[in-house]
C-alpha cells in the first residue's frame, strides 16, 4: 500500500489487475448530525450523485455512522470523470431536486429493515453522538436548501477526505476540486447507563450483547473466540440457538465495539439468555483456551496471505487514515497477531463482560444473572400543571416551566428538561414527542391527556425553532385513543346475574301469587305448572346465589 496526495487529498494506492477502482471517503456520518438535521448526509449523498445520471460503469456511495463513502470502478477516464462530476456537484448540489430525493429517501427507510442490535447504541450513548444511528432521519421533514449548503460546506472538504485507488496506477489527471476545510473530530464518546454489565428488554427473539472494548488486535482475536464460543455452546451442545456470531467493529477513536447476536425460539428464550451469559462469564473468569486462540489466529493469519488482502482493505485502511489510527503492514499485522498471548485476549474478555449491555426478549428475566436495568425511567418529575388521563391508563402529563413529565399512579416518570431536549416532533393535531439526551422521550398528545391549548402554546415557545421537526399529518388510524377500562363493558357473568335475577323474581312472584290463590277444583295442570315454577324459582335463587358470591369473592361487581 502506498501513500500518495491528490489535489491535497490524502491517498492510498494498491496496484492490481483489473478495472480501476477508487473510493472518497470524508469523515462525517450519522453520529455528527444533530437530531432536527438526522438524513443531512444522506441526502448530500443523493443529491451529489444525481448529476452523474444513468452510468454505463459501476459507481455508488453509502453513508455510515462516522463516514461517508463515494466510490467507482471502470476505465481510468470513468474513473477520472466520476470525481470530477462528484466534486462539481458537492460544491454546487442540484437542490432544486431537494424534496424529490426526500421522498426517496424515506420510501427507502421505509422498506429498511433494521439490524438486531439497531437500538442498542440508543441504550448505551443515549440520544446524541454515537447514539444517533438509532434514530430515524427525522430531518428529511425539515432540512432546507440552506442546511444542505453549509452542512456540505463544512464537512465535504479536502481537509476531511481521504482518497484510495487500485489499478495500474493512479490517474495522472485524476482532479480532487474541493474546498479547503479542516479534519473533523469525533463526538465525545457519552453514556446513558448507570452501570454495566446492563441489560433491557425488547421485542425480539434473541440475544445481543454489545460491548466496548480497547481496540487492538487481541480485541479482534477475542469477537472470533467468542462467535465459537457461542456457536458451540448454544448450537452444538444445547440445541438452543441456529445462529450464533460476533462481530468487531472499530469505534473511531481508541475503541472498538463487540457486538454478539443469537437466535432462539419463544420457548428457548430464556435458556438461550443463561446460555448466552454463561459463555461471556466462563471466557472472562476462566480464561481463553490456548487452543482456541491458535484456531482463531492460524484463520486471521491466513487471510493476510490472499493475494487480494492488500486491495480488500484498501476501505478500511482509508477510515483508519482519516480518523488518525496507525496503518500497518501486512508483514506487521502477522507480527501483531503471532505475539497475542492467551492472557491478552482473557483480559479483553474481562474488559468486554464489565462493558457490556445486552438486549432482552420480553418475558425473560435477567435480574439473577448478575446484569443491571438500564435506566427507562427519570429520576424526578417536572414541577407544572397536572393534567389527567382522558383513559385508563394512570399516566398523568405534567407541563412545567423547565420541562415535561409523564407520570405513572406509582410516581414512576419519564421527564425531558427543556434545556436537555434534542428534539421536539411536532404534528398537526398538536401532538409532540420531546427526545432528551439520555433517550427518554415523552409523548403529548391531547387525544390521551385534558391538556388545554394554553399548555400547547408554552410547549410551542419552549423548544427553539432549530430544534424542532414538523412532522407530516398522521392518519387518523395512527393518532393514539385513550384505554378504556374492561369494567366499561360489563363482562359476562355480570350480565348473566342481572338478568337472571329478575327472571328468578318473576317466577317467584308468580309462583307465590298462584300458590296462594290455588284450590283442589283448580285441576291437575295447575297443580303440574306450580311445581315447575317452584323448581325454576329453586334452581335460579341457587345460581343466582352461586354467581353473587363467586364476584363477591374475587372482589368484583
Amino acid at each position: 500500500m502506498i501513500r500518495r496526495e491528490v489535489d491535497g487529498v490524502p491517498a492510498l494506492f494498491v496496484k492490481a489487475d483489473g478495472p480501476a477502482r477508487a473510493g472518497l471517503v470524508f469523515r462525517v456520518g450519522r453520529v455528527d448530525e444533530p437530531l432536527p438535521l438526522a438524513g443531512v448526509t444522506h441526502l448530500v449523498e443523493h443529491l451529489a450523485l444525481h448529476r452523474h445520471g444513468l452510468m454505463d460503469h459501476h459507481a455508488n456511495a453509502s453513508v455510515g455512522s462516522t463516514v461517508s463513502h463515494f466510490y467507482t470502478a471502470g476505465t481510468p477516464a470513468e474513473v477520472v470523470a466520476f470525481f470530477r462530476q462528484l466534486c462539481a456537484s458537492l460544491a454546487d448540489l442540484p437542490v432544486a431536486r431537494m424534496e424529490v430525493e426526500k421522498e426517496i429517501l424515506l420510501t427507502e427507510a421505509a422498506g429498511r429493515s433494521n439490524g438486531v442490535n439497531a437500538n442498542l447504541p440508543l441504550w448505551r450513548y443515549g440520544a446524541q453522538g454515537h447514539g444517533q444511528v438509532s434514530y430515524a432521519e427525522f430531518g428529511l421533514h425539515r432540512i432546507t436548501a440552506d442546511d444542505l449548503r453549509d452542512w456540505a460546506a463544512e464537512h465535504f472538504t479536502r481537509d476531511n477526505a481521504v482518497l484510495w485507488v487500485a489499478g495500474n496506477d493512479v490517474p495522472a489527471d485524476l482532479r480532487l476540486d474541493l474546498p479547503a476545510g479542516a479534519r473533523r473530530p469525533l463526538p465525545p464518546p457519552t453514556s446513558a447507563l448507570q452501570s454495566t454489565p446492563a441489560y433491557f428488554h425488547a421485542a425480539a427473539n434473541g440475544v445481543v450483547m454489545d460491548t466496548v472494548v480497547r481496540r487492538g488486535t487481541a480485541a479482534q482475536l477475542f469477537a472470533a473466540v467468542l462467535e465459537r464460543a457461542l456457536y458451540r455452546q448454544l448450537r452444538l451442545e444445547s440445541g438452543v440457538s441456529y445462529t450464533a456470531t460476533a462481530d468487531y467493529s472499530p469505534r473511531g477513536d481508541d475503541m472498538a465495539t463487540i457486538t454478539a447476536y443469537v437466535d432462539a425460539l419463544p420457548q428457548k428464550k430464556a435458556a438461550a439468555l443463561h446460555g448466552f451469559v454463561d459463555t461471556v462469564k466462563l471466557l472472562a473468569r476462566s480464561g481463553v483456551a490456548q487452543e482456541e486462540l491458535d484456531a482463531v489466529r492460524t484463520m486471521a493469519l491466513a487471510s493476510l496471505d490472499d493475494p487480494d488482502f492488500e486491495l480488500a482493505r484498501l476501505p478500511t485502511a482509508a477510515v483508519d487514515l482519516l480518523t488518525g489510527q496507525p496503518l500497518f503492514t501486512a508483514a506487521e499485522l502477522g507480527d501483531r497477531l503471532r505475539s497475542v498471548a492467551a492472557a491478552d485476549v482473557t483480559a479483553v474478555a474481562g474488559e468486554a463482560y464489565a462493558h457490556a449491555l445486552l438486549q432482552v426478549p420480553h418475558g425473560v428475566s435477567a435480574d439473577a444473572l448478575g446484569l443491571a436495568a438500564a435506566p427507562t425511567t427519570s429520576e424526578s418529575p417536572v414541577a407544572g400543571r397536572r393534567y389527567p388521563s382522558r383513559g385508563d391508563d394512570g399516566l398523568t402529563l405534567v407541563v412545567g416551566d423547565d420541562g415535561v413529565s409523564l407520570v405513572s399512579k406509582a410516581g414512576q416518570a419519564l421527564t425531558v428538561r427543556f434545556a436537555d431536549c434534542q428534539v421536539r416532533l411536532r404534528w398537526p393535531d398538536g401532538a409532540s414527542t420531546f427526545i432528551g439526551t439520555d433517550g427518554i422521550s415523552v409523548a403529548v398528545e391531547p387525544t390521551l391527556h385534558r391538556v388545554d391549548d394554553a399548555a400547547l402554546a408554552a410547549l410551542d415557545r419552549a423548544v427553539p425553532d432549530r430544534r424542532t421537526v414538523p412532522m407530516p399529518e398522521r392518519h387518523p388510524d395512527d393518532i393514539p385513543q385513550p384505554e378504556q377500562s374492561q369494567r366499561t363493558a360489563p363482562p359476562a357473568r355480570k350480565v348473566e346475574f342481572g338478568i337472571l335475577a329478575v327472571l328468578t323474581a318473576v317466577v317467584l312472584a308468580g309462583f307465590v301469587a298462584m300458590a296462594s290463590a290455588w284450590r283442589p277444583e283448580d285441576g291437575a295442570l295447575s297443580e303440574r305448572l306450580l311445581l315447575l315454577m317452584m323448581v325454576l324459582s329453586g334452581l335460579g335463587v341457587i345460581r343466582v346465589a352461586l354467581l353473587g358470591f363467586g364476584r363477591l369473592r374475587m372482589g368484583r361487581w
